[in-house]
């Protein structure tokens, strides 16, 4: 065993959701613990949603990597999956349990800024050579920075190149090309498109709506007014989310297979099976779809979406943030710095499949997900939950969807999501 894994507490575990209190800590899953040296005088608790080991490998390199720098610090990473570690997340944040380092998303990030909860991490940034778009990203409209992106995720169409060969279609490049080819499934008696209740049906309906908004730079614009309430958000999404009603209508997705199929978990599985030409889901799955070793070539590309080409969602990933009030706040700083090297995020993002964000950028190594790659250098793409709508897109988008899935009418579900969002959203990130 390396002597970093000797000083290395991680914990990666399905958790049982903390019940407001101490005591509730007490009833996890087993905890793996390695042998700590009497020097470290300091432990930062890392809590975090990378659990599969593909994911958790890098992540123990760089903690171990700053450890062997700071032998007197010791680092423990706890981990739960999927959408139960926000679940777990804010429990912690509203039981005052917050560890020192933890991972936040978009809607977390609101809630937890309007608390104050989160550190200022501006000064840790000033020294980091984020892009221009990142930076413009991670900063409040009060100048202040409440976390750090390691990545940029980027949400995909799975393709499966040998069955589609074997039937004479082609990867499709544009919104009637996919039709022509998901028809040609239908026919044959399958269903072409595998969905899950969360990431699938969103951000195709992101990409479809607000593209327009990205391609005109009316994003700003029209995200201030949606947040004033002054314009709705099925204003942009009607078109995305008929379009998903389409594919559901037409056979191309099950809609009631897809309200019980996890993101990044079933999805996958049934990919690799396959017996469906096409996937949507993040991009980052890509390494864990080739670890599976499917019998079959693949390759991931954007959304084909518009009339004449494709687009591609994205978004500032594995956010990093720091309790606002935690006694280890500097010493957390201090690591999250270490994690922010260059090195280190352009390892960190090759092996989630995605994209490093710094200036300099970094494209993931994998051929599979190299045609993804040119897009994002094409810029055409869109941001699945921009900094600038001050409301929490993610989870109003993923209950849509699921609404969706569950056979609400249109007019309703769109009326449902106006009422969650923009000016009637009341709790402020600034």
């Amino acid at each position: 065993m390396k002597n970093g894994m000797k000083r290395l507490a991680l914990l990666c575990m399905a958790l049982v959701p903390l019940a407001g209190s101490v005591s509730a800590c007490q009833k996890r899953s087993q905890v793996v613990n390695y042998e700590v040296p009497k020097e470290a005088e300091h432990t930062l608790s890392f809590f975090g949603n990378k659990y599969e080991a593909v994911n958790v490998e890098v992540i123990e390199e760089i903690i171990n990597g700053y450890m062997d720098q700071n032998p007197d610090v010791s680092v423990t990473y706890e981990s739960e999956k999927g959408a139960a570690y926000f679940d777990s997340l804010r429990n912690r944040q509203q039981t005052d349990h917050l560890d020192d380092i933890f991972i936040v998303n978009h809607d977390t990030t609101l809630e937890f800024a309007a608390d104050g909860s989160l550190a200022d991490l501006s000064e840790l940034v000033k020294y980091v050579p984020f892009s221009e778009d990142m930076v413009r990203q991670m900063t409040s409209a009060d100048g202040k920075i409440y976390w750090v992106p390691t990545t940029i995720s980027a949400f995909g169409l799975y393709c499966n190149l040998d069955l589609l060969h074997a039937h004479g279609c082609s990867v499709p490049r544009t919104l009637g090309e996919w039709k022509d080819v998901c028809d040609f499934f239908v026919k044959k008696g399958v269903t072409p498109i595998i969905a899950n209740n969360d990431i699938s049906l969103k951000t195709l309906a992101v990409a479809v709506g607000f593209y327009p908004l990205y391609e005109k730079g009316m994003q700003e614009e029209t995200f201030a007014k949606i947040n004033r309430g002054e314009e709705t958000l099925s204003k942009y999404l009607l078109d995305g989310f008929t379009l998903i009603r389409e594919f559901c209508d037409r056979g191309y997705i099950d809609p009631s297979e897809a309200l019980k199929t996890e993101k990044t978990s079933d999805d996958l599985e049934i990919f690799v099976q396959g017996e469906a030409p096409f996937m949507l889901t993040g991009v980052w799955a890509a390494e864990r779809v080739r670890r599976m070793n499917p019998d079959f070539s693949w390759r991931v590309v954007s959304y084909p979406v518009l009339e004449e080409g494709a687009v591609l969602v994205i978004n500032p990933d594995v956010r990093l943030s720091i309790a606002a009030n935690g006694e280890n706040q500097e010493l957390a700083k201090d690591f999250a710095d270490y994690f922010l090297k260059s090195e280190n995020l352009w390892r960190f993002a090759d092996h989630q499949a995605s994209f490093c964000p710094l200036a300099d950028g970094y494209e993931p190594s994998m051929a599979e997900i190299q045609e993804i790659a040119g897009s994002y250098k094409k810029q055409v793409s869109v941001i699945g939950a921009d900094s600038q709508m001050q409301f929490p897109i993610w989870d109003i988008l993923t209950e849509t969807s699921q609404r969706l899935l569950a056979g609400q009418q249109l007019e309703e579900l769109m009326e449902w999501m106006d009422a969650q969002g923009g000016g009637r959203w009341k709790k402020r990130l600034y």
